[in-house]
């Protein structure tokens, strides 16, 4: 079983729909128990991270996050909160990854919405996917560049578009609204 982290954040029922679409089944909750003891963990949400943290913590979601050792794939907000810290909110996230969560710049480009390609690959996430490929994203924060980051993109400036540290994967981009190439990133993590 795939358990679905609820926590508050939205975008929960497209991840639920892409999972179907892909033929697995899924439950979407917040029991510690059920995601203790899921084959794979996805860690998805659009919101804002300080109240996203909030309700981790009032759960006690946030110690259990970084205690799993099956697969986790945190998406978009799901990135963020497993960096160390963000400027939206003044925000103390999980740590998970080293990197520090950043604003984009004030400019008329933001936020960063709409299919952009990816580069510097790494990893078994990527199998099969090219430097060509596009995926979609939708966000106003972008996480640094740091030794976890196994593939970037360039908006305004060069972020993290996705990440990994031992049995946790993460990816700014959305890739349940991705197309093909977001269907092959997610059958290459659920493979894992």
């Amino acid at each position: 079983m795939i358990a679905i982290i609820k926590y508050n954040a939205g975008n929960i029922r497209s991840v639920e729909n892409a999972l179907t679409r892909l033929g697995y089944n899924s439950i979407i909750t917040d029991n510690a128990d059920e995601i203790r003891n899921a084959g794979k963990v996805i860690f998805p949400g659009v919101g804002e991270a300080g109240s996203a943290m909030n309700y981790l913590k009032e759960r006690g979601l946030d110690i259990l996050i970084k205690s799993l050792k099956q697969p986790v794939l945190g998406i978009c907000l799901g990135q963020q909160l497993m960096c160390a810290h963000s400027e939206e909110a003044d925000t103390a996230c999980l740590g998970i990854f080293g990197a520090t969560v950043k604003k984009f710049p004030p400019l008329e480009l933001v936020p960063h919405m709409g299919w952009n390609n990816l580069l510097n690959l790494k990893g078994k996430l990527f199998e099969g996917i090219e430097t060509s490929d596009n995926v979609y994203f939708v966000h106003s924060y972008y996480a640094e560049i740091c030794d976890e980051t196994i593939a970037t993109c360039d908006y305004i400036l060069p972020f993290s578009a996705a990440m990994h540290k031992g049995n946790f994967y993460a990816t700014q981009f959305h890739p349940e609204k991705s197309a093909g190439v977001g269907e092959k990133i997610l059958q290459n993590f659920l493979a894992l």
